[in-house]
């Protein structure tokens, strides 16, 4: 039986969690269709988490617009999302004359592009900024309005609160086909059919592959980026994220803290044809560290806790592709969204939100709507008085599940339980930090299975750490 909506977005990572967002201020029936297991679980689970200052777009395009409206918007979102956000700050450093001409050029951007807190300095500032820097730094180009944030917690969270607000989504739901009819639109997935009046296309890497569907060629390149991670004990490095001059390949290998207090290498920048390639290199990683440590001289593999990598969906033209498709007025392509479209996604919803409506959407405002999810309780945030407080009213709250980052059973039971919650260990993860720190996993993983079974009610041998294929348990080897 055919499920019919208002609007179907395909896509949950973040542009896509954004635009569902937006709409569910509306009165209006909202699907997100989603392959992977969880939000986020493509482009948006495995990038750098920097939001941009705004200063490297070219002016005049949506990205460098979009990408000052999300900036100025990330403080509040975040907040509303319940989603970690700082502003710290970054540099691109130069080591020569034609590098500081390169940055005054990024500077004069910046200023075009109307991007606030913007300065050159020289060696002395950018050492005094810095003391980890290479002393072959001549100079440095600082922007003050630039931040970090947690890129899964993001897209997870804008997904969250647009089903919080009556949105449904439907994960391990791959489209195969879409037919655009008189009345509607039908969208062929493998768990059956979907019809819509407007189609939202944010399927990422994908997005290419989604619009020649519906007739429309949308070249979308995927462009892999291999990262290192750093222990929290390494947390002291850099306090700024720190770029080098960039290349038309991207903004180079940056140094920066992440959100949550390790240290990240990365990204490489290679361009691909498998959009599902996640692996890593010997090669590439060598090159992060070995790029790096021109920034940074005393960077070493010590304490480094992983690598991963993650895809860049980049479009033919350069800019983002978010406008109505030229095959079908009631379908708003939302693809491209490569760099810096983390940063770009709060106002990338609102974009989408409003060509729709120049599309012909109609609806009531949503007197119910609420944008700010739940607070989420984070037990390695809590003083021992507040600590005290949240065993005496839920004794979960004082089984420490994960001992590498503190995170509680009762903290793992409220991410199952959350709107779109935790059905994965990578979701529980995403939502929580149970298995990212230095052990990856390694104590913690069994106790998480045993309580995404008991708290979903399935086998543990449906238990996956992500998406199909990625069972952990083959069978019971006794009664």
């Amino acid at each position: 039986m055919k499920k019919n909506f208002d609007v179907i977005i395909i896509g949950a990572g973040t542009s896509g969690g954004m635009a569902a967002r937006a709409l569910s201020r509306y009165q209006l029936n909202i699907a997100i269709i989603e392959k992977t297991a969880d939000a986020g679980g493509g482009t948006s689970k495995a990038n750098s988490g920097i939001v941009h200052g705004g200063y490297d777009a070219k002016p005049g395009t949506l990205k460098a617009r979009l990408n000052r409206q999300g900036t100025e918007m990330m403080e509040t979102v975040c907040r509303q999302l319940d989603v970690n956000y700082k502003k710290n700050g970054s540099m691109v450093v130069a080591f020569d004359s034609d590098d500081m001409a390169a940055l005054k050029e990024l500077y004069d951007r910046g200023i075009e592009n109307g991007i606030p807190g913007l300065s050159i300095i020289d060696h002395v500032k950018a050492k005094n900024l810095e003391h980890n820097l290479s002393d072959d730094v001549v100079g440095a180009l600082l922007c003050e309005s630039s931040g970090i944030v947690n890129p899964y917690e993001l897209a997870v969270g804008a997904v969250e609160n647009a089903v919080m607000n009556g949105a449904s989504v439907f994960f391990d739901t791959e489209v195969t086909g879409i037919k655009p009819e008189k009345d509607s639109i039908t969208v062929i997935t493998d768990k059956g059919e979907f019809s819509a009046r407007y189609l939202v296309n944010a399927a990422g890497v994908y997005g290419g592959a989604v619009a020649a569907m519906f007739g429309e060629t949308v070249k979308i390149t995927p462009r892999k980026g291999e990262y290192l991670l750093y222990d929290q004990a390494v947390s002291n490095v850099v306090s700024h994220t720190i770029f080098q001059t960039p290349s038309k390949m991207g903004k180079g290998i940056l140094v920066t803290p992440t959100v949550e207090g390790n240290m990240l290498l990365g990204p490489t920048s290679e361009n691909i044809e498998d959009k599902d390639d996640f692996s890593t290199t010997r090669s590439g990683l060598k090159s992060v560290l070995d790029i790096a440590k021109k920034s940074v001289p005393d960077l070493t593999l010590s304490g480094v806790i992983t690598s991963f990598a993650g895809l860049r969906a980049v479009p033919e033209g350069g800019d983002f592709v978010i406008r109505p498709s030229e095959t079908d007025g009631r379908i708003i392509d939302c693809i491209g969204i490569e760099s810096p479209g983390l940063s770009s996604s709060p106002a990338i919803g609102e974009y989408v939100l409003a060509l729709l409506q120049d599309a012909g959407l109609k609806a009531p405002l949503n007197e119910a709507y609420q944008p700010n999810n739940e607070k989420r309780l984070r037990f390695s945030q809590l003083s021992d008085e507040e600590r005290a407080k949240a065993i005496a009213e839920n004794p979960k709250y004082g089984h420490i599940v994960c001992r590498c980052e503190t995170v509680t059973e009762g903290e793992i039971i409220d991410a199952i339980h959350r709107p779109a919650g935790a059905t994965t260990v990578d979701g529980v993860k995403h939502r929580t930090r149970a298995g990212a720190g230095r052990c990856h996993g390694g104590f913690c993983s069994p106790v998480v299975m045993e309580i995404l079974s008991r708290e979903l009610g399935i086998p543990m041998e449906e238990i996956r750490r992500t998406d199909n294929g990625s069972w952990i348990v083959n069978k019971k080897t006794k009664a």
